[in-house]
């Protein structure tokens, strides 16, 4: 019984820290389409698409976290996390979709410290 909840333990953090990867690199290329947003044509179209994928990757990282949480048994801890980075993405798209950079762009690299952050301790 205790290696069953060890081995279901143990997946549910890899899915968590597959998650939480997948959001540190999709905020990477979101600076990285920033970039290529102020010298090239196609860098609106890239940075908007990378912005939904990165949005996506985090409501990735509240699904993993809730089901690591209440049907795995972990604690709650990640669910608060992710939800909180969940609606700094929110956040994020809302000024970005506003043309607010003197903020958008502080919160990018905030995010994207968090996210390595959080990425680390796992």
């Amino acid at each position: 019984m205790a290696t069953q909840v060890t081995a279901k333990t143990q997946r549910n953090s890899l899915f968590l820290k597959i998650a939480i990867a997948l959001q540190t690199l999709t905020i990477f290329l979101q600076a990285v389409s920033a970039g290529l947003l102020l010298t090239s044509s196609y860098g609106e179209t890239l940075h908007s698409v990378g912005a939904r994928v990165m949005y996506g990757a985090s409501m990735l990282y509240v699904l993993t976290a809730v089901l690591a949480w209440k049907p795995g048994g972990s604690s709650p801890r990640p669910v608060r996390h992710a939800s909180g980075f969940l609606v700094l993405a929110s956040v994020q798209v809302m000024l970005g979709i506003a043309h607010v950079p003197a903020v958008h762009i502080p919160l990018g690299v905030l995010m994207f410290g968090l996210s390595v952050l959080t990425l680390a301790r796992r």
